[in-house]
This record gives C-alpha cells, structure tokens and sequence, in this order.
C-alpha cells in the first residue's frame, strides 16, 4: 500500500507540481481543489491513477471535517499534508471589506487550522513520522500595498507553523516553504510578464536574474517531506533566487 499525501490547492499551478512530485515519489496524493473542476480534472488526467482530486473549500470547517472523515475512511492517515491553497483579494486598505478580509484569511491562515485539525490526530495514531509542509509568501515578512488580508494572512502562517511544530512534535515536522517569482499562469498575468520589458523589470531584483520554476519548488517540498531534513522543524525555507535575503 502506498503512502497518502493530502495536497490543499493540489490540482493547479505550485501545488500541481507538488502533486506530481509526490507521486513520482510513490505517494497517493488526495488533491484537494475548491471550485475549478475542470483543472481538477485535467491533473488526473495528467498525473494518472495516483492522484485522486476532491472537491472542498477549506476555508468552511464544516465541509472539511466531513470531506476529512471520508478520506481518513477511504485512504487512511496521510504521512504528508501540504497546505498550500491560498486566495488573493487586493484592494487598498480604506477600500477592503470585511467580505475581501475573510475571504482571504478564512482560506490562508483558518483553512490551514481546519485541514491541519482534522488530519494530524490520524497521522500522530499511525506512530509513523510525518511531515507538515505550509506555504507562505515572502509578503508574510515584507509586507506590499493592496494586500494587508493576504500580507496579514501568510504572516500567521509562519507563526502557525512554528506553534505546530512545538506541539506536534516529536513525531510531525511542520514548516513552512516560502517561494518567491515562480512561473505560473497565475504570476505571468499578475505581473504581465508576458511582456519583456515587465519580465526584465522584475528578473532585475533577482540576483538568479530568472523566475523560478514550478519544479524548483517541488524540489524544495521534496526535501522538506524527506529524510534529508529529518531534524528540521519549525523553519521557514525561501527559495527565491536571493530576491530577498532574510
């Protein structure tokens, strides 16, 4: 039987690559998606047999508790649970709505409290080690304009994570992984890198002088869940190409 890994946001972009990694790793992995069934889709379609997408919103404790005993029920305890689903609402602060705050905090940071909650007493029961890996964002420590729910919500996440790791442990490491510019549909439209004189404009802060991949990233989960990071808990780990030296 293979090892579960549960991926939140694990059926696009980073955490599709994520997903792959793991099972190229010889995990089952549980994608978790919130709305876009037809990404969902494609991933498994891609990925084949080993990924296997479900639908949940994390952000409502009540769907993941029952989306949670469901998978427990069918897959068994994860050894890896990667929290990566995030949304971004931006808007200036005397602009941004009590709807624009929750949205965004409600997925980010409570979304993480409720899938962790729900899965880390199974993955403790196993009496196997597991890994907790929670992605961040380098707006978690500098923060930027338009985005104090999303700043405000990846900065608890990195005390989150080091909360996690005193009280999981000895048997769970969490830490959180922190890309920085990393080619996504997502980043390319954000940041219209499409266009050269945009993309040479950000690259010119990135002392790698490039975007990072979606599988530099993976490789950095995949230490991360692996033996060679056995004794590291509680960290944040920033793979940006040197963009910001903390």
């Amino acid at each position: 039987m293979s090892a579960i890994a549960v991926v939140s946001g694990g059926t696009r972009g980073i955490g599709l690559a994520f997903s792959r990694r793991l099972v190229k790793l010889g995990y089952e992995v549980v994608a978790l998606y919130r709305s876009d069934a037809r990404a969902a889709a494609a991933a498994a379609d891609e990925v084949g047999a080993m990924l296997h997408p479900v639908r949940l919103d994390v952000g409502d404790p009540a769907a993941v508790a029952t989306a949670t005993a469901a998978l427990l029920a069918t897959y068994g305890a994860p050894t890896v649970l990667v929290n990566n689903a995030g949304v971004n609402v931006d808007r200036p602060f005397l602009e941004m709505t009590s709807q624009d705050w929750h949205r965004v905090l409600d997925t980010n940071l409570s979304g993480v409290f409720h899938l962790t909650r729900a899965l880390a007493p199974a993955m403790l029961d196993t009496g196997r080690d597991g890994a907790i890996v929670n992605i961040g964002a380098t707006t978690g420590i500098r923060p930027r304009r338009n985005g104090v729910n999303y700043c405000a919500s990846k900065a608890g996440l990195l005390q989150l994570t080091k909360c996690l790791a005193l009280e999981l442990a000895p048997r769970i490491r969490v830490n959180c992984l922190i890309p920085g510019m990393t080619e996504t549909e997502e980043l390319v439209t954000r940041f219209r890198l499409d266009d050269p004189v945009a993309r040479a404009a950000v690259t010119a802060e990135i002392p790698r002088d490039r975007i990072g991949t979606v599988e530099e990233i993976a490789d950095a989960l995949e230490f991360l869940v692996g033996p060679g990071s056995g004794y590291l808990t509680g960290q944040k780990l920033i793979v940006d190409g040197g963009q910001f030296m903390w």
